[in-house]
């Protein structure tokens, strides 16, 4: 209508309006009237904006790697990059240039420009487990840069999602990171083997001392047991010899009260004894006679037995 048109901004939307190449309003979120003919309008997205990227580039080894990630950043002086990208609009609110999507790609190079000196400087095996340092180093590059301050930006976060080698290249990391593990199994396979045995070991060992020290009692029992038969052997020998002393003693008593009756009688002759004891016949008398005419034979000049004599003597006998 006659060239007034009203404009209406989101408060994510910055707007400058621009006349006779002067600033005459500018700000987050206005509405207002403007005559058309005689204005020109700016409007800058100052919301946080997710730029993914992807890139390529080769380590301190001279192997490719590709690194992929997000890049997040947010307008902080909107008319400062206002002054340095085209960010007008025609009648029908689009952009009059290709500006407001360079800012992106300038974001980009400069991190794509601050990690390619941290990944020259990384060997491959390093750089893929390196991801906290990439971030680290662009974060701090980034904050730094100044294109990026010139242009009035604010990089909120920068995340790498991957680090990625050639295709041939990972595959033979990933067979020697495979061997390695294998090999760690197997030395965890042999230690706990090696400790099983120990063990083992150890448990049989206690086994030999608990024996040993249980033999150790027994020959304590059996020496005991010798010691108490010793002591009663001993003892048993004491009452032995004791017993065969009173034996000895009680013979050599009854010995010589043996003697003290028989030595009246000692010197007397036997048939001496026998006429005491009343025991004498006249055969036993005979007989004793006969025994000393022997024994004084050759005392004896003859020597006449009458035959009744003999045969009293054996019908005596008889």
């Amino acid at each position: 209508m006659l060239g007034f048109r009203y404009l209406k901004a989101p408060a994510t939307q910055y707007v400058l309006q621009y006349k006779s190449g002067k600033v005459v309003r500018q700000g987050a979120g206005l509405s207002f009237w403007y005559f058309a003919p005689t204005s020109v309008i700016a409007q800058i997205p100052i919301s946080s904006v997710d730029v993914p990227f992807a890139f390529a580039e080769v380590s301190a080894d001279f192997q490719e790697v590709t690194v992929q990630g997000n890049l997040t950043y947010r307008v902080a002086d909107a008319a400062r990059l206002a002054t340095l990208l085209d960010y007008t609009i025609d009648l029908w609110g689009r952009y009059r240039s290709e500006d407001p999507s360079k800012i992106a790609e300038r974001l980009v190079q400069a991190m794509q420009t601050a990690a390619r000196s941290f990944i020259q400087s990384q060997p491959l095996r390093k750089l893929l487990s390196a991801s906290d340092g990439l971030v680290e180093r662009i974060s701090s590059s980034l904050g730094q840069s100044q294109s990026v301050l010139q242009l009035g930006v604010e990089v909120l976060e920068v995340s790498v999602a991957s680090i990625k080698a050639d295709p041939e290249m990972a595959k033979a990391l990933q067979a020697e990171a495979r061997e390695q593990l294998l090999k760690q199994a197997d030395e965890a396979i042999y230690a706990r083997r090696n400790a099983s045995v120990e063990l083992e070991r150890t448990i049989r060992e206690n086994e030999l001392q608990t024996e040993i020290v249980v033999a150790q009692k027994q020959r304590q029992v059996r020496e005991t047991q010798m010691q108490a038969e010793i002591a009663v052997e001993q003892q048993r020998s004491s009452l032995v010899e004791t017993r065969v002393a009173n034996e000895r003693k009680e013979a050599e008593a009854r010995g010589a009260a043996l003697q003290s009756i028989l030595a009246p009688v000692r010197d007397l002759d036997w048939r001496t004894l026998l006429a005491m004891q009343g025991n004498a016949d006249a055969s036993t008398m005979i007989a004793s006679a006969f025994d000393q005419l022997s024994r004084n034979a050759e005392k004896i000049g003859q020597l006449n037995i009458s035959p009744d004599l003999l045969q009293s003597l054996l019908q005596d006998k008889k």
